[in-house]
């Protein structure tokens, strides 16, 4: 029996995250904005956020609707949606950037969003100033702050 137990949690912790899912996707009502989430972050309609049900806060989700092509990347800031069938609540931006802002539910793809490891441009050579702050006084230098310090005690 124990072993059984042991078999199963194995199992279930041992699992990998589903890499894509497939499902039904919603949005957010306009009466939504500027409400706290679970995560404790505001949601705001012209922001590029989600609710899912697995993934943590702060992941980002690339999600794409099959039937235009269209897709865009959101963060996970909240929990659900808790309607049987449906994967994923978008904001209204992300909705109307995929496209189906006009349908209320719409089938779409989601995955993790990976991003590229590689530096997309080398950056420029910037040549830095060269900065006085000392000055010398014959063969000794002398800090910029003390310079007066020193010259005051020359005039006496």
């Amino acid at each position: 029996m124990y072993k059984l137990i042991i078999v199963l949690l194995l199992a279930l912790l041992g699992s990998p995250a589903v890499a894509q899912q497939k499902g039904k996707a919603t949005f957010y009502t306009r009466k939504w904005d500027g409400r706290k989430t679970a995560s404790g972050e505001r949601l705001y309609n012209d922001s590029l956020v989600c609710a899912h049900k697995t993934h943590k806060f702060g992941t980002l989700l690339l999600v794409k609707n099959p039937a235009n092509g269209k897709e865009c990347v959101v963060k996970v800031i909240d929990r659900g949606p808790y309607v049987k069938g449906r994967i994923i609540d978008l904001s209204i931006r992300a909705a109307r950037e995929l496209g189906i802002l006009n349908q209320g539910v719409a089938v779409v793809e989601v995955s993790v969003y990976k991003k590229p490891t590689e530096v997309p441009y080398k950056p420029e050579d910037i040549e830095l100033p060269d900065l006085e702050m000392e000055v010398t006084q014959g063969n000794t230098i002398v800090p910029q702050w003390q310079d007066s310090i020193v010259t005051n005690q020359k005039k006496e």
